[in-house]
């Protein structure tokens, strides 16, 4: 009984192996590995890896150029803010000394 058994399971295994890797199966297998050296064929932009890189590129460029100019709008908002914060003390016109000569009378002595 033992030795039938055996002979059943060997049996199954040539026939899974066979199924596995008859000659048929050759045939593909050179097919995919010869498909897999040549180059892809690019049929639009989204399968352009260079277009697709590109595209990356100016979208982070972009961004980078929107978070400086809002930076500095921020820094020149700041800038406003400490300036007209505390408004300085007003400063009082000097008159000229020419003006204050002919304000005083005029020194008869003299």
């Amino acid at each position: 009984m033992g030795r039938l058994l055996l002979l059943i399971l060997i049996i199954a295994a040539v026939v899974l192996l066979w199924m596995a890797f008859k000659p048929s199966t050759w045939k593909s297998r050179a097919g995919k590995n010869n498909a897999a050296q040549a180059p892809r064929q690019v049929k639009g932009p989204d399968d352009d890896e260079d277009f697709l890189w590109t595209i990356e590129k100016k979208r982070f460029k972009q961004r980078r150029a929107e978070e400086a100019a809002q930076k500095e709008e921020e820094e020149r908002l700041k800038r406003a803010r400490e300036r007209y914060a505390t408004p300085e003390k007003p400063v009082e016109p000097q008159k000229p000394e020419d003006d204050q000569d002919k304000d005083k009378p005029a020194d008869p002595t003299a």
